[in-house]
């Protein structure tokens, strides 16, 4: 069995749009790739740490954080 893992990333003007809008982005993505012969399993959120950035001599130091990305998981037989 194959898998495929691709990011998904919604974009929503807030001002303007609904959450039916980011469905929509979802739905055209799976749809995408069923059309290539993918079954779609599951929307998984992976977190990962981004490391600090001390920046030039201590200027402009950024502190480590969390991020959570989500990722959408296919499989073919």
């Amino acid at each position: 069995m194959e898998y495929k893992v691709v990011p998904f990333t919604a974009i929503l003007n807030q001002q303007k749009e609904t959450t039916d809008v980011v469905a929509r982005q979802l739905e055209t993505l799976i749809m995408r790739f069923t059309n290539e012969g993918w079954e779609y399993i599951r929307l998984e959120s992976v977190s990962t740490y981004i490391q600090p950035d001390p920046g030039c001599f201590g200027f402009g130091a950024k502190p480590g954080y969390l991020a959570s990305y989500q990722m959408v998981v296919f499989s073919k037989v």
